[in-house]
């Protein structure tokens, strides 16, 4: 996931896209405490794309309070 494309979507879009996130991380920790994950990139770049979200949410909510 790029930084455009999480710019160019509303901040609702945004919350519902971290939330799916958030629950795909949630699956991967489980899987990889119960020794299931195969893919164990996939744990940190979930992580990194909550992040960004995370930044550009915080980044638009800042310039409309401006």
């Amino acid at each position: 996931m790029k930084a455009e494309d999480v710019r160019a979507k509303t901040e609702s879009e945004l919350k519902d896209q971290l939330v799916a996130l958030k629950k795909e991380q949630f699956n991967l920790r489980f899987q990889q405490a119960t020794g299931q994950l195969e893919n164990t990139a996939r744990v940190r770049q979930v992580r990194r794309d909550i992040a960004r979200i995370n930044t550009i949410l915080r980044e638009k909510t800042q310039t409309s309070a401006a």
